[in-house]
C-alpha cells in the first residue's frame, strides 16, 4: 500500500514524487492534477456568486469533483504498485492474475480521464459565466484537467498494453479530446 498522501506538505509529496520509488508517480499527480483543477474551478464559481445565478451549483459539483479525486490519486498507486510487484516477480503461471492486475491498474486512470473531463467541462462553463475577474482561474483549471485527463488516458493506453482497437482505450481517448475540446473552448472565451 501507497503511503497516504493526505498531511503531507508540498515539499514532502514533492521529494517523495522524485524519489526512487515506484509510487507515487504520473497516475497520482493526473489525480492530484484533476483535483486541484476542480478546486480552482469550485473558488472561481464562489466568487462569481454576485454576477451568476448558478454559481452555487457550479460550486456544488466542483466540490463533489473534487473529494472524488483526490482518493483516485491515491487508488492509482495502489493499482499500478500491485502490477509492477507482479511484474517484477515474473508471475510465471500466473498470466490471468497479472492481467487482472494490470486491468486494474488501467481502471483508475480510465476515473481519473472521465473525472478530468467533467471537470473541464465545468470549468469552461465557469469561465463563460463567471465573474470575468476569475476567468483567467476558470481557464486555467479547464487547462489543468485537459492535462490531467490526456495523461490518466495515456497511462490506460500502456497500462493496457492494448492496442488502439480496445474500447478502454478509446473511451480513454476521447474522455481526453472532451477535456481538449473544453479546455480550448475556455481558452477561446478567455481572448
Amino acid at each position: 500500500m501507497t503511503p497516504a498522501l493526505g498531511g503531507r506538505t508540498v515539499d514532502e509529496l514533492l521529494d517523495a514524487l522524485a524519489a526512487d520509488s515506484l509510487t507515487p508517480a504520473s497516475g497520482t499527480v493526473a489525480g492530484l492534477v484533476a483535483a486541484m483543477a476542480a478546486a480552482l474551478t469550485a473558488m472561481a464559481a464562489r466568487r462569481s456568486a454576485d454576477v451568476w445565478a448558478d454559481a452555487p451549483g457550479a460550486v456544488a459539483q466542483a466540490e463533489q469533483l473534487r473529494r472524488r479525486a483526490a482518493p483516485l490519486a491515491e487508488a492509482t498507486a495502489d493499482a499500478y504498485a500491485e502490477a509492477a510487484v507482479m511484474l517484477e516477480e515474473e508471475a510465471t503461471g500466473r498470466d490471468h492474475e497479472l492481467g487482472r492486475a494490470l486491468s486494474r491498474a488501467a481502471e483508475v486512470p480510465l476515473l481519473i480521464a472521465q473525472l478530468a473531463a467533467d471537470v473541464a467541462a465545468l470549468a469552461k462553463d465557469v469561465a463563460d459565466c463567471g465573474d470575468p475577474a476569475v476567468r483567467a482561474d476558470a481557464t486555467a483549471a479547464a487547462l489543468l484537467a485537459q492535462a490531467a485527463a490526456r495523461s490518466a488516458a495515456h497511462l490506460v493506453e500502456i497500462n493496457l498494453g492494448a492496442g488502439p482497437e480496445d474500447l478502454r482505450v478509446l473511451s480513454a481517448q476521447a474522455l481526453a479530446a472532451a477535456a481538449s475540446a473544453w479546455a480550448d473552448a475556455a481558452v477561446g472565451a478567455a481572448h
